[in-house]
């Protein structure tokens, strides 16, 4: 494979969107650190790097975050400006000390114990969703459990109407189809996230004076506690503000209490998005994983006790979040390739996952597995912030789905895979009972 072949614009054929594996393996074994001379950017494919770089200072997701948007035209930069400052003002894109604030504020909310607490609500309505599919013409799992249930446990997780929880959901997809590096924006696409962030910023504020007045046990209540009451601190999207400018104050920021209103609803919005697409994604591709390994779903259905390394081998099979990026802070090198400061630098997650060097047989799925930590949920400080209630979710899920249908397969081979280059997830999957 001549080096050109290694761009990650490849990962836009269909042939390797539906199995880039074999893409990402050769890329490991022939160029590890590899620079991207169509998209100029580095890639990072084997464990060890990617682990080490996650925990390395001189690299930073915040600066990734503006690096992506450096790389818009500027008439484009004039559209996601305010887009990409709401996302720089998450604990997602943070690099300490401003991470340490968010991150401080949010743990603050989003307890353990408030999470299991939802364990009721999820078996409630996944018996429900499982109940509407078991009665469907055609059984597809994506289209009624994956896709609606992780929006309406998050929306009911921070207390948002449920009359609302469709548009919340159109509002975070706009959001989030902006990131990722492998394909050009469009302007359509930059404009419509404009428009969601500015309606949900509206709405968010709305709904905060309403639980102000009346507070209710849900996280939007708890972070409000934490939120500066300040109508000025939570700007209109569409006041002049470049991306650049996040953190005009940040000394002041860094030792606060309390959020921002602007931080409030920055954060709502990355709750939204990520936690839907990972669970969404984690439920079909593990799924997936187990109909496409029969000895393995025998092995699950007959000793449920596995179920909770069933899950961690799902997202180490098939990660849903495939790529991540940093942006170097300084020169630095890694294995003898000179990165330069500002070098924007890809790690392939699903890659890692199938190292190797640090699983034994990668490319099999076995669900007692126990080789440690996989990289699906991040490592050190941007350790996933959802990673409990992710894993609630899967395993009210799974454990539902093998006991109450234990015939369970697929009713076809022909999959079809969605095209974000961050998020890895089935379109459909048709099963049979």
């Amino acid at each position: 494979m001549s080096a050109d072949a290694f761009s990650l614009l490849n990962l836009q054929r269909d042939e390797i969107r539906a199995n880039p594996y074999p893409f990402y393996e050769k890329l490991r074994n022939e160029d590890p650190v590899h620079w991207d001379e169509e998209l100029g950017l580095w890639v990072l494919t084997r464990y060890a790097d990617i682990d080490s770089l996650y925990t390395d200072e001189r690299f930073s997701r915040a600066q990734g975050l503006m690096r992506g948007f450096d790389r818009l035209p500027a008439s484009e930069q004039e559209i996601a400006a305010p887009v990409y400052h709401s996302f720089s003002k998450t604990v997602f894109y943070a690099d300490p000390p401003y991470h340490t604030h968010l991150r401080g504020l949010m743990n603050h909310a989003f307890t353990p114990r408030r999470v299991e607490r939802l364990r009721p609500y999820v078996q409630k309505i996944v018996d429900q969703l499982l109940d509407t599919l078991q009665a469907a013409p055609e059984k597809n799992v994506i289209h009624e459990l994956a896709y609606p249930r992780p929006v309406m446990v998050i929306a009911e997780l921070l207390g948002l109407p449920q009359s609302e929880r469709a548009q919340f959901k159109t509002w975070s997809d706009d959001l989030f189809a902006i990131l990722g590096t492998v394909r050009p924006k469009s302007t359509a696409l930059l404009e419509r996230a404009a428009q969601s962030l500015d309606e949900l910023t509206d709405y968010i504020r709305a709904l905060s004076h309403k639980r102000r007045d009346d507070p209710q046990d849900d996280l939007l209540t708890a972070l409000l506690s934490v939120t500066e009451d300040d109508e000025e601190a939570c700007p209109h999207p569409h006041a002049p503000a470049s991306p650049h400018a996040t953190r005009e104050r940040i000394g002041d920021r860094e030792t606060s209490s309390t959020l921002t209103g602007e931080e409030l609803v920055s954060n709502i919005n990355i709750l939204l998005s990520t936690g839907h697409e990972t669970t969404t994604h984690l439920i079909g591709n593990g799924l997936l994983a187990l109909l496409q390994n029969p000895e393995q779903l025998r092995k699950l259905q007959n000793r449920p006790g596995l179920l909770g390394s069933a899950i961690e081998e799902m997202l180490r099979y098939d990660n849903p979040v495939q790529i991540t990026y940093r942006s170097a802070l300084e020169d630095a090198e890694i294995k003898g390739k000179s990165i330069r400061k500002g070098d924007l630098v890809n790690t392939i997650i699903g890659s890692a996952n199938r190292d190797p060097e640090r699983f034994s047989d990668p490319d099999c799925f076995y669900i007692s597995r126990n080789e440690g930590r996989h990289l699906g949920f991040g490592v050190g400080i941007h350790f996933c912030i959802g990673a409990p209630l992710v894993r609630l979710e899967a395993e009210v899920v799974f454990e539902t789905i093998l006991r109450r249908f234990p015939n369970i397969s697929l009713a076809t081979e022909n999959l079809e895979w969605q095209e974000h280059p961050i998020f890895r997830g089935l379109k459909s999957l048709v099963i049979t009972m």
